[in-house]
């Protein structure tokens, strides 16, 4: 099982990397984090799928802690995200003990349904997002 997970997540973070995310970061309908990248310093832009409720946005990463993105926010959780062609800065905070499969339900199907079918360690992320 373990070697199953780990040759989706491989196949699956390759076609993201490599076809799906330059893509996806062309639109300018398309929902971006922008991190920091841990190493480099220099801004890593996701596309990703969520929705913004008030002032926090939520997601559900489809690695959890193998994702670049989590990755970058643990060192800085200062994050921007891109909605509606808006951006706005934040700070994210990954929330272990929420249930993404729950979280899911209550954010967009499309991207919900793609996340749960590809996605093998989820993980929900709050961005409290400023004024």
């Amino acid at each position: 099982m373990a070697d199953f997970r780990d040759l989706k997540f491989r196949a699956v973070t390759s076609l993201q990397r490599h076809v799906v995310n330059p893509l996806a970061r062309r639109s300018g309908s398309q929902i971006l984090l922008e991190t920091t990248g841990r190493a480099s310093g220099l801004p890593r832009r996701t596309p990703v799928g969520g929705r913004r409720i008030g002032q926090e946005f939520w997601l559900v990463s489809e690695f959890g802690e193998r994702s670049q993105y989590i990755r970058n926010i643990r060192a800085d959780p200062r994050v921007r995200v891109r909605v509606a062609g808006r951006w706005y800065d934040g700070t994210a905070h990954p929330l272990p003990q929420d249930d993404a499969r729950a979280r899911l339900r209550t954010l967009p199907r499309y991207n919900s349904a793609v996340v749960r079918a590809v996605g093998t360690d989820l993980l929900t992320v709050r961005v409290d997002l400023a004024d």
